[in-house]
């Protein structure tokens, strides 16, 4: 059975346009908002034209201790060309943690596939 965890890339962001950045504080205080940023294309921008551009962005949580991650945000971009109009995929989320764990991104290129990348995140009482 071949696993789709090894259709996923990555690398780093400052020199592959396709890796998800994650924007968010290294930590918070229990019970705080946690704003994040997600973004394809941030140090060389992807070209998002009608032939090449980025479907959908999805950020997960996972808690420390935690079998799985927790979906917190998804968002397709539709628009890559129609009447001239060009989605950038940029996507803002809040969420509130109940404790330590990572915060996953990952996006889908229509020519080059599945992109991923990580971040830690410590909650402080």
């Amino acid at each position: 059975m071949k696993s789709i965890g090894s259709l996923y890339q990555s690398g780093d962001w400052k020199g592959e346009k396709h890796v998800p950045v994650i924007h968010a504080p290294e930590k918070v205080k229990l019970g705080d908002l946690v704003d994040i940023k997600v973004m394809v294309g941030e140090e060389i921008a992807h070209p998002n034209t009608f032939e090449h551009y980025i479907s959908w962005i999805k950020v997960y949580y996972q808690p420390e201790g935690h079998k799985f991650p927790i979906e917190i945000g998804s968002c397709n971009f539709t628009s890559h060309g129609e009447s001239e109009l060009f989605t950038e995929p940029n996507v803002s989320l809040r969420f509130k943690p109940s404790k330590c764990g990572t915060i996953y991104a990952e996006s889908y290129c229509n020519i080059h596939g599945l992109w991923e990348n990580s971040v830690e995140l410590k909650v402080e009482a």
